[in-house]
């Protein structure tokens, strides 16, 4: 047998590349299938969930359709707003995007199946009159309108690649379910304009939050001459802080399953905890920078573990809380069917929670790291510290607002924290520049253009999400309108 000649081998390894290169082609073009294949899976196994736990009783075949619709919602919310939670940490390379993954995932199951609520308000946060949907199909019907229109509508934006709220689009769905059924004297139009303020409240105050802490990091640790004396000090104060806040925002908002705890008592939770994360941190903080150099890729460092668990707390207590969303309207159709009457607020099925849970986790897994990498590195460039500021702002955010009694949501929050840090950096760093003509009149100045273009946050991003938050509610409440309407004229 001869050996093969020079340019055989060349003709045999370009033919091997062609190959190479259709076969990468194809798994790159077939990736979104499968998850879709993996969603619709899901989704045909909560079906059966509903109809094995339901069992075959009359109203079997909408609380079947009601069980695909949550799964659906479920897997949305995962692919939106988890988000929120992981993409700081991503963002400043904390966490790898499989690392962020697997812990949100864990987290948000566990927040939702150990520490989610028993019940659930059916009329979200009282914006509908309860007695303008007393007929027992007006109700179902709305529950499901308001499910489908929801889940549609943050479908919509995640493909946009706009983060919005789960809780804003449920209670527009519930809105617009509302006043198709009853019209608009039906809606509680003082708890709408609550609800609006919030829209305002939860960016701005998470973005101030967020960015006092940047400026007292950068005052006290970033710019001093000894950064890691600095670090040794204040670092431990910065855990202990994180540690009481969100010991008293589990307590508020994320174990209401277990205890019923009241502000105050949180508090004095919150203060202990951060007292004791402040004796166990000083001294392993002084240990981890015995030896690093005096720079900030140092001062990093430090600020990796405490902003990881961080995002895996605020994944938890995300699992608690919104996991209602998804399955609220399921919970409020299963219990109408089941007793044949309509209720203000419903207990949760424990094969309802499971379908909100593992689909939060499904939707993560497949959809969300798109979000990811939009919150936590396109609309601004996030380092550790940074990053830290937007988590620990996320969580005071949510205290005050709970402490004013405001419906605010945890997106809001979050997104506003990260435009919160990345807009004092551009003050920052223009104070500086200012600082330095000053100094240095000699020093040649940036044209107005090229300042425009070293903008340190997103414009477009920017607009974008705020559009996107600014017509969420109006839009769910159209389509659910839309959706109502055609259920009851020709399934009702």
């Amino acid at each position: 047998m001869t050996e093969p000649k020079p340019s055989q081998w060349r003709t045999l390894d370009k033919d091997l590349d062609r190959i190479s290169q259709l076969e990468r082609a194809t798994l790159y073009i077939g990736r979104p299938m499968v998850g879709l294949g993996v969603s619709f899976a899901f989704i045909v196994v909560a079906t059966l969930l509903a109809a094995a736990f339901f069992g075959f009783q009359q109203g079997t075949l909408v609380v079947i359709a009601a069980a695909g619709f949550g799964a659906y919602m479920a897997l949305n919310i995962g692919a939106n707003d988890v988000a929120n939670n992981m993409g700081p940490a991503v963002g400043a390379n904390a966490l790898t995007m499989g690392g962020a993954i697997v812990i949100a995932a864990l987290c948000e199951s566990a927040g939702a199946l150990l520490a989610g609520g028993d019940v659930v308000s059916t009329i979200s946060k009282g914006i509908i009159d309860p007695t303008a949907l007393a007929d027992l199909n007006v109700f179902i019907w709305a529950m499901m309108a308001a499910l489908i229109s929801s889940a549609l509508w943050v479908n919509l934006a995640t493909w946009l690649g706009a983060p919005v709220s789960t809780t804003h689009s449920v209670v527009g769905g519930v809105m617009g379910a509302g006043i198709a059924a009853a019209g608009f004297a039906a809606v509680n139009w003082p708890s709408m304009g609550s609800i609006a303020l919030s829209w305002i409240v939860s960016p701005v105050l998470g973005g101030v939050v967020a960015a006092a802490f940047l400026a007292f990091i950068k005052k006290n640790i970033i710019y001093v001459d000894d950064k890691i004396a600095a670090a040794r000090r204040w670092v431990p104060v910065l855990i202990a802080i994180m540690s009481g806040v969100f010991a008293t925002y589990l307590a508020v908002k994320g174990v209401n399953k277990l205890v019923r705890i009241d502000l105050l008592t949180a508090v004095i939770i919150g203060l202990a905890v951060g007292a004791v994360a402040y004796v166990a941190s000083a001294p392993l903080i002084r240990r981890q920078s015995e030896g690093m150099e005096n720079r900030n890729k140092s001062l990093k460092a430090l600020f990796g573990l405490p902003l990881v668990i961080s995002a895996g707390l605020l994944s938890f207590a995300h699992g608690a809380n919104d996991v209602a969303n998804a399955v609220g309207p399921l919970a409020a159709i299963v219990h109408a069917e089941q007793v044949g009457e309509f209720a203000g607020s419903v207990s949760i099925p424990t094969w309802v929670m499971v379908i909100g849970a593992f689909g939060i986790s499904f939707g993560l897994m497949l959809f969300g790291p798109k979000l990811i990498r939009m919150v936590g590195s396109q609309i601004t460039k996030l380092n550790p510290m940074r990053a830290y500021c937007v988590a620990l702002s996320a969580a005071i955010t949510v205290i005050v607002a709970s402490w004013l009694g405001l419906p605010v949501s945890s997106t809001h929050i979050a997104v506003g924290g990260v435009f919160g840090v990345g807009f004092y950096r551009e003050y920052h760093a223009e104070k500086r520049i200012r600082q330095n003509l000053s100094a240095k009149p000699t020093v040649k100045r940036l044209a107005p253009e090229e300042r425009r273009r070293r903008k340190l946050v997103r414009r477009s991003h920017f607009m974008t999400i705020v559009a996107a938050w600014i017509i969420t509610v109006p839009a769910a409440a159209l389509l659910s309108a839309g959706i109502f309407l055609i259920l009851n004229s020709t399934i009702g």
